[in-house]
């Protein structure tokens, strides 16, 4: 259950970052930026709990931002490559990382 939580993650980070433009919904500016932080604090609380080691984590979540956001740039699907947005993944990373570790603490009390 808990490593197939990690790859439903997974597969909705795809959804979401490599959608066509055209299929994007129009929200007010910064938006894209929260669901950047949410899908990769996804990734990173479920990532922890299907027991992915912390530092193998952060590297692999840190490479899938900056390499997804290269794709967006250079893929024909209308979006565009932000540094921001990968600066924004790797805090969510870390974000989820932090929730996890919080909610494994509690659960061993």
């Amino acid at each position: 259950m808990r490593r197939l939580s990690f790859a439903l993650a997974v597969l909705v980070s795809l959804v979401v970052l490599f959608m066509p433009a055209s299929g994007v919904p129009s929200a007010p500016q910064g938006v894209d930026k929260l669901v950047h932080l949410g899908v990769f604090a996804l990734l990173g609380v479920t990532g922890r709990w299907a027991g992915v080691p912390p530092l193998p984590l952060v590297l692999g979540l840190a490479g899938y931002a900056g390499l997804s956001e290269v794709l967006q740039g250079v893929l024909p699907i209308g979006r565009d490559a932000e540094l921001l947005d990968a600066v924004v993944d790797c805090l969510g990373v870390s974000l989820g990382i932090a929730l996890h570790e919080l909610l494994a603490r509690r659960a061993r009390r």
